[in-house]
Protein backbone atom coordinates (compact mmCIF):
# COMPACT_ATOMS: atom_id res chain seq x y z
CA UNK A 1 0.00 0.00 0.00
CA UNK A 2 0.93 3.31 -0.80
CA UNK A 3 -0.09 6.80 -0.17
CA UNK A 4 -1.62 7.11 -3.08
CA UNK A 5 -3.52 3.94 -2.80
CA UNK A 6 -4.73 5.31 0.36
CA UNK A 7 -6.36 8.46 -1.17
CA UNK A 8 -7.99 6.35 -3.49
CA UNK A 9 -9.67 4.17 -1.11
CA UNK A 10 -10.70 7.33 1.37
CA UNK A 11 -12.07 8.82 -2.01
CA UNK A 12 -13.78 5.76 -2.60
CA UNK A 13 -15.42 5.40 0.61
CA UNK A 14 -16.16 8.93 1.21
CA UNK A 15 -16.98 9.84 -2.38
CA UNK A 16 -18.36 13.24 -2.25
CA UNK A 17 -17.45 13.91 1.37
CA UNK A 18 -13.82 14.31 0.12
CA UNK A 19 -13.25 17.84 -1.61
CA UNK A 20 -9.53 17.36 -2.50
CA UNK A 21 -6.55 15.64 -2.05
CA UNK A 22 -3.12 16.53 -2.72
CA UNK A 23 0.41 15.25 -3.04
CA UNK A 24 3.56 17.42 -2.40
CA UNK A 25 6.93 15.75 -2.09
CA UNK A 26 5.42 12.20 -1.08
CA UNK A 27 3.45 13.88 1.72
CA UNK A 28 -0.51 13.09 0.95
CA UNK A 29 -3.67 15.47 2.24
CA UNK A 30 -6.86 15.22 1.90
CA UNK A 31 -9.49 17.83 2.73
CA UNK A 32 -12.92 16.15 4.31
CA UNK A 33 -16.03 17.50 4.82
CA UNK A 34 -16.65 18.51 8.69
CA UNK A 35 -19.70 15.85 8.83
CA UNK A 36 -17.60 13.07 7.50
CA UNK A 37 -14.03 13.57 9.38
CA UNK A 38 -14.69 12.05 12.62
CA UNK A 39 -15.67 8.76 10.16
CA UNK A 40 -13.06 9.50 8.13
CA UNK A 41 -10.67 9.00 10.92
CA UNK A 42 -12.49 6.19 11.96
CA UNK A 43 -11.90 4.25 8.69
CA UNK A 44 -8.56 5.51 8.48
CA UNK A 45 -7.43 3.73 12.17
CA UNK A 46 -9.81 0.90 12.36
CA UNK A 47 -9.75 -0.09 7.98
CA UNK A 48 -6.46 1.54 7.20
CA UNK A 49 -4.18 0.81 9.96
CA UNK A 50 -3.28 4.52 10.55
CA UNK A 51 -3.20 3.65 14.27
CA UNK A 52 -0.90 6.23 15.41
CA UNK A 53 -2.16 10.46 15.68
CA UNK A 54 1.03 12.29 15.02
CA UNK A 55 -0.87 15.59 16.09
CA UNK A 56 -3.96 17.85 15.67
CA UNK A 57 -3.80 21.20 15.48
CA UNK A 58 -5.94 24.13 13.02
CA UNK A 59 -5.08 26.94 10.97
CA UNK A 60 -6.93 30.42 11.13
CA UNK A 61 -7.85 31.61 7.87
CA UNK A 62 -9.11 35.04 9.58
CA UNK A 63 -12.41 36.43 9.84
CA UNK A 64 -12.89 37.38 6.30
CA UNK A 65 -12.79 34.02 4.90
CA UNK A 66 -15.45 31.66 4.27
CA UNK A 67 -14.12 29.14 6.47
CA UNK A 68 -12.36 30.56 9.94
CA UNK A 69 -10.31 27.42 10.50
CA UNK A 70 -9.25 24.17 9.43
CA UNK A 71 -8.53 21.72 11.72
CA UNK A 72 -5.73 19.13 10.46
CA UNK A 73 -4.78 15.67 11.67
CA UNK A 74 -1.53 13.92 10.90
CA UNK A 75 -1.79 10.12 11.24
CA UNK A 76 0.74 7.34 10.85
CA UNK A 77 0.43 4.03 9.78
CA UNK A 78 3.45 2.06 11.38
CA UNK A 79 2.48 -1.19 9.58
CA UNK A 80 2.81 0.55 6.14
CA UNK A 81 5.20 3.23 6.83
CA UNK A 82 3.16 5.77 5.78
CA UNK A 83 2.05 9.33 6.83
CA UNK A 84 -1.30 11.11 5.93
CA UNK A 85 -2.66 14.34 6.33
CA UNK A 86 -6.42 14.60 6.81
CA UNK A 87 -7.93 18.51 6.27
CA UNK A 88 -11.37 19.53 7.82
CA UNK A 89 -12.55 23.32 7.48
CA UNK A 90 -15.43 24.60 9.75
CA UNK A 91 -16.59 28.16 10.56
CA UNK A 92 -16.08 30.70 13.55
CA UNK A 93 -18.70 28.92 16.26
CA UNK A 94 -19.01 25.65 14.56
CA UNK A 95 -18.08 22.78 16.59
CA UNK A 96 -16.10 19.52 15.33
CA UNK A 97 -16.51 15.70 17.15
CA UNK A 98 -13.43 14.87 19.34
CA UNK A 99 -11.62 11.99 18.26
CA UNK A 100 -10.34 11.20 21.85
CA UNK A 101 -12.56 7.84 21.25
CA UNK A 102 -10.62 6.35 18.72
CA UNK A 103 -6.94 8.13 19.24
CA UNK A 104 -6.58 8.64 23.37
CA UNK A 105 -3.53 10.97 22.78
CA UNK A 106 -5.82 13.08 20.67
CA UNK A 107 -6.97 14.45 24.51
CA UNK A 108 -3.87 17.09 24.70
CA UNK A 109 -3.92 17.97 20.98
CA UNK A 110 -7.36 19.03 21.07
CA UNK A 111 -7.34 20.69 24.34
CA UNK A 112 -4.34 22.78 23.20
CA UNK A 113 -6.21 23.42 20.14
CA UNK A 114 -8.96 24.42 21.87
CA UNK A 115 -7.03 26.61 24.14
CA UNK A 116 -4.87 28.50 21.56
CA UNK A 117 -7.64 28.96 18.59
CA UNK A 118 -10.98 28.22 20.66
CA UNK A 119 -12.56 25.33 18.65
CA UNK A 120 -14.67 23.29 20.84
CA UNK A 121 -14.34 19.29 20.36
CA UNK A 122 -17.88 17.68 20.93
CA UNK A 123 -17.68 15.21 23.23
CA UNK A 124 -14.10 15.68 24.38
CA UNK A 125 -13.57 13.97 27.96
CA UNK A 126 -12.41 17.04 29.26
CA UNK A 127 -11.84 20.23 27.35
CA UNK A 128 -10.49 22.67 29.27
CA UNK A 129 -7.30 25.14 28.76
CA UNK A 130 -3.67 23.44 29.23
CA UNK A 131 -1.20 26.08 28.62
CA UNK A 132 -3.48 29.31 29.34
CA UNK A 133 -4.46 29.86 32.66
CA UNK A 134 -7.86 28.92 33.25
CA UNK A 135 -9.52 32.75 33.79
CA UNK A 136 -7.57 33.67 30.81
CA UNK A 137 -10.19 35.35 28.10
CA UNK A 138 -9.15 34.88 24.42
CA UNK A 139 -7.53 32.67 22.54
CA UNK A 140 -3.54 33.11 21.21
CA UNK A 141 -3.44 31.83 18.12
CA UNK A 142 -6.06 33.17 16.22
CA UNK A 143 -5.74 35.70 13.94
CA UNK A 144 -7.84 38.30 15.33
CA UNK A 145 -5.71 38.32 18.69
CA UNK A 146 -2.94 41.46 18.93
CA UNK A 147 0.87 40.26 18.50
CA UNK A 148 1.73 42.44 21.63
CA UNK A 149 -1.32 41.26 23.65
CA UNK A 150 -4.42 43.44 24.96
CA UNK A 151 -5.05 45.97 27.79
CA UNK A 152 -6.75 43.12 29.20
CA UNK A 153 -4.04 40.74 29.58
CA UNK A 154 -2.13 44.00 31.87
CA UNK A 155 -5.03 43.43 34.43
CA UNK A 156 -4.48 39.42 34.58
CA UNK A 157 -0.81 40.13 34.89
CA UNK A 158 -1.27 42.75 37.45
CA UNK A 159 -3.73 40.65 39.28
CA UNK A 160 -1.58 37.21 39.11
CA UNK A 161 2.11 38.35 39.26
CA UNK A 162 4.22 39.53 42.11
CA UNK A 163 4.26 43.48 42.64
CA UNK A 164 7.50 44.95 40.90
CA UNK A 165 8.06 41.96 38.15
CA UNK A 166 6.34 44.21 35.07
CA UNK A 167 8.41 47.05 34.94
CA UNK A 168 5.36 48.57 32.07
CA UNK A 169 2.32 46.74 30.77
CA UNK A 170 3.38 44.19 28.26
CA UNK A 171 1.12 45.83 25.44
CA UNK A 172 3.79 48.88 25.68
CA UNK A 173 6.74 47.47 25.60
CA UNK A 174 8.99 48.35 22.85
CA UNK A 175 10.74 45.64 20.51
CA UNK A 176 13.88 44.23 21.36
CA UNK A 177 16.72 45.26 19.56
CA UNK A 178 20.18 44.18 19.45
CA UNK A 179 21.58 47.68 18.14
CA UNK A 180 22.32 49.82 21.32
CA UNK A 181 21.35 53.56 21.10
Amino acid sequence: MDGQSVVELVKGKFGDGVLEASEFRGEYSILVSSNIAHECLKYLHDELNFEYLVFVTAVDFGIDAEYRFQVVYELRSLLHKLQIRVKTNIKENQDIESVVDIYKSATWDERETYDMFGIIFRNHPDLRRILMPQDWTGYPLRKDYPLKGRPEDDDWLDKHLPLGQLKRPRHTRKPFSLVQK
